[in-house]
């Protein structure tokens, strides 16, 4: 296998291209899905403002948004998409069902992170007269940060994969860069770069997840 047809200047466009969407989608969905899934634990069941209506109706939406397949969710929401950044396509037009797709799964892992926070935290908290607000900002949260941490982790790296799929509509990327050349071009040297440089990306975000889990982590 010979690297010589590889166009490393594309290639590099490409990965700045991913690094974009990684970068914009994670944004957008930790800030959207750390306030969703602390509504969900705080309505749950036995929580400070157990709300059986709200907690169904929320867990409900969130649970349709996760069984969607991304491949199929980026078509469905191209015409939002269009409406949103102007484009279906490229880095604009990937972001916002990019969003979508890993919100859901966020606020989840932002609910099961705070579920595993002592309930003695919260009873403490109470019993000095913290308001809700109090509680979630000085207790809850600070808690649940290495948890939360983790969670943004693997949220990244699910993010990784779905760049990589967005390529199959146009979505620009290395996996846009994978699919048209290395699969339709035949080209399976660079399909091998692409694979490659995925894989470095998956390790380093979770080099870099594990080391602020373990920093922020109270021993």
């Amino acid at each position: 296998m010979s690297f010589d047809r590889v166009d490393w200047v594309q290639i590099g466009y490409a990965a700045l291209d991913t690094l974009a969407m990684l970068g914009g989608a994670l944004f957008f969905t930790v800030l959207f899905g750390l306030p969703l899934g602390v509504i969900l634990f705080l309505t749950g069941r036995g929580q400070l403002l157990q709300q059986g209506a709200i907690y169904g109706a929320l867990s409900f939406v969130l649970n349709i948004l996760r069984s969607v397949p991304f491949i199929i969710l980026l078509i469905v929401l191209m015409p939002v998409t269009t409406i949103l950044t102007g484009t279906s396509l490229g880095v604009r037009g990937v972001i916002p069902p990019l969003v979508v797709g890993t919100t859901a799964f966020f606020a989840r892992l932002v609910e099961t992170a705070l579920r595993e926070v002592d309930r003695g935290v919260i009873d403490a908290s109470r019993a000095m007269g913290g308001t809700v607000g109090q509680i979630v900002f000085r207790a809850l949260l600070p808690e649940a940060l290495p948890g939360i941490i983790a969670g943004i982790t693997v949220t990244a790296i699910v993010l990784v994969d779905y760049t990589a799929m967005s390529g199959a509509i146009g979505g620009g990327g290395i996996g846009d860069l994978a699919i048209r050349y290395g699969y339709q071009r035949f080209q399976t040297e660079v399909m091998v770069v692409t694979v490659i440089l995925l894989i470095v990306l998956v390790q380093l975000l979770q080099a870099a997840g594990n080391r602020l889990v373990l920093h922020f982590s109270r021993k």
